[in-house]
């Protein structure tokens, strides 16, 4: 199959950039970066315009009202460029006839089919722009609870390219689901059900959340209340199959390297919280952990388990990670002392001189990037704390399964924590408080649905004491291996996701994957242009026909 690759180019203006962050404003277009780097997609950043022409598609970061940046924009798309934005080129409204409407709070878009997307997206804002000659331009999508009536896109010829300029800051939103808008400095707003009273008096991670208590929740068939959306991980999908759609408008290709290695079809994780350390409870969980043939990740909280306990899981292959406690009713204390001391104290308990994960204990969490400064600093390189602490609000709360790398606030200048997040959807299912199995289905469905990690939290506490809860573990297990899952514990996802984030994929003329490690087979997914309907053997992704192959790493062809 011939085939040449799309030249993607990240313009981010330099001064613009500076300006920004002396006046302590976050620039979360940076996310687009992750979104790239998961998605392996190769991609030039680009500070200087004099480089734009070296680019099939261009996305625009950030620009400031530059005119000679603006000439440069204009330039680029006459001459057969495609100018792509999120939310911004406020600086080309005119010359484009547009008119810059009044910003929108959260709403909900539903984008055509060929999109791929069943449901509709959540967006926390959107910054809408009017043209003026309709007839001239492609408009796709309508933002909700807009009298006015605009579009999320709008494809606006420029001589012989376009400009693209979405509504919604895709990576902005991202972020916002994900991490939420603002640091955690107060409780949040409980569920009007009485199913998650977030106002507790403890600040955690779910204090945060960005979703709606009423449109962003469904029910199972017993009545358990649920967050059923990865929007974040939907939202990336609407980035990267708008660019591959424009690249194949282009006579390119952009072949997506899958999650996973090619045996894995789908990923699963079971971690455990160690709690009130009873060893006897963490026997009788390795018992049922060997007769499942599961590995997991236990998060040790002081004064732990016994070290036999310790030794006996590392023989099972868990992973014994952190449970870091701050919580105040347990004497805990948030700060880095605190975070560093526990760390110590386990490495000494469990005589293990290196751990990758950690998880919050009752997913305490204050502020914003704190947490994985301290795990930077320590050699923690997976974190696990952003999840639900209530029964009314487990899920998809975080719009997320997927593992990411967080951003940090403009007082970091915005880059990324050297911490991959690994959130979980729920605990200890069939506890008394929390909620039942009936929400493993849709749960396992929405994590196939975007390849991202189905992790389930349990504590060995509730195995030992409460037969139900240990049933429901089984459950996990048995009907995610049924629907082709494979689990996986954190540091093995964390390696993983680091190891395929040093591969390349190569489409110029023969298809390749580049790397300097050896690694196991991968599957790269090859966008169609003119797939036939009847054609055997297609794989649908972002709404598009390709075809996946199976490739073997090619060694020492890259310079890392």
């Amino acid at each position: 199959m011939d085939m040449q690759m799309a030249r993607i180019g990240l313009f981010f203006d330099g001064q613009a950039e500076l300006q920004r962050w002396s006046h302590q404003e976050n620039i979360f277009e940076r996310f687009i970066i992750e979104v790239l780097e998961h998605a392996r997609v190769p991609y030039q950043m680009i500070d200087d315009i004099s480089k734009f022409n070296t680019v099939d598609l261009l996305i625009v970061g950030l620009a400031s009202e530059n005119h000679l940046i603006k000439e440069a924009l204009l330039e680029y798309a006459a001459s057969g460029g495609i100018v792509i934005s999120y939310g911004g080129l406020e600086l080309l409204s005119q010359e484009l006839g547009c008119k810059i409407l009044p910003p929108l709070e959260a709403g909900y878009l539903v984008l055509p089919a060929e999109f791929g997307q069943e449901d509709p997206l959540r967006y926390l804002k959107a910054n809408p722009w009017q043209y003026i000659d309709s007839e001239s331009v492609k408009q796709t999508g309508e933002l909700s609870g807009d009298d006015q009536k605009s579009a999320a896109l709008l494809q606006i010829p420029v001589g012989k390219g376009y400009v693209d300029r979405w509504a919604i800051n895709i990576p902005e939103t991202i972020v916002g689901l994900q991490q939420g808008t603002s640091p955690v400095t107060e409780d949040g707003i409980p569920a009007p059900d009485g199913t998650a009273n977030l106002d507790e008096g403890i600040l955690k991670a779910d204090d945060g959340f960005e979703l709606d208590w009423e449109k962003d929740r469904k029910t199972t068939e017993t009545g358990m209340p649920y967050f059923f959306t990865p929007y974040a991980d939907l939202w990336r999908e609407v980035l990267l199959g708008h660019l591959t759609r424009r690249a194949l408008d282009k006579g390119l290709t952009l072949p997506v390297l899958e999650y996973w290695p090619a045996g894995v079809q789908h990923m699963a994780m079971i971690s455990f919280d160690s709690d009130m350390n009873i060893n006897e409870a963490a026997e009788a969980t390795l018992q049922v952990l060997k007769q499942e043939d599961v590995q997991t990740t236990w998060c040790i909280i002081a004064p732990g388990f016994s070290k036999e306990i310790y030794e006996k899981a590392k023989v099972d292959g868990h992973e014994l990670a952190l449970h870091y406690n701050a919580l105040e009713a347990e004497d805990g204390v948030w700060s880095e002392e605190a975070f560093l001391e526990q760390l110590e104290w386990l490495k000494g308990a469990a005589d293990e001189t290196n751990f990758t994960s950690n998880k919050n204990h009752y997913t305490r969490f204050e502020g914003w990037g704190e947490l994985f400064q301290w795990c930077e600093k320590n050699g923690i390189q997976a974190d696990q704390t952003r999840g639900p602490s209530k029964k009314g609000n487990v899920g998809f709360l975080f719009g997320t399964c997927q593992p990411y790398f967080p951003i940090s606030l403009a007082d970091e200048q915005n880059r990324f924590y050297d911490v991959m997040e690994i959130g979980f959807l729920t605990q200890d299912m069939n506890h008394p408080s929390l909620a039942d199995t009936t929400i493993i289905q849709p749960f396992l469905e929405k994590a196939k649905r975007v390849d991202g990690v189905a992790h389930f939290l349990f504590h060995q506490h509730h195995i030992y004491h409460l037969p139900k809860v240990k049933e429901a573990l089984i459950e996990v297990v048995r009907k995610a291996r049924a629907a082709g899952f494979t689990f996986w514990t954190s540091k093995q996802i964390n390696d993983w996701e680091r190891a395929r984030r040093t591969l390349t994929v190569s489409a110029n003329g023969r298809l390749e994957v580049l790397g300097a490690a050896e690694l196991p087979d991968v599957k790269v997914w090859i966008p169609l242009a003119d797939a036939d309907a009847e054609e055997r053997g297609l794989t649908y992704k972002y709404g598009l026909p390709g075809k996946t192959q199976v490739l073997q790493v090619q060694l020492n062809k890259v310079e890392l």
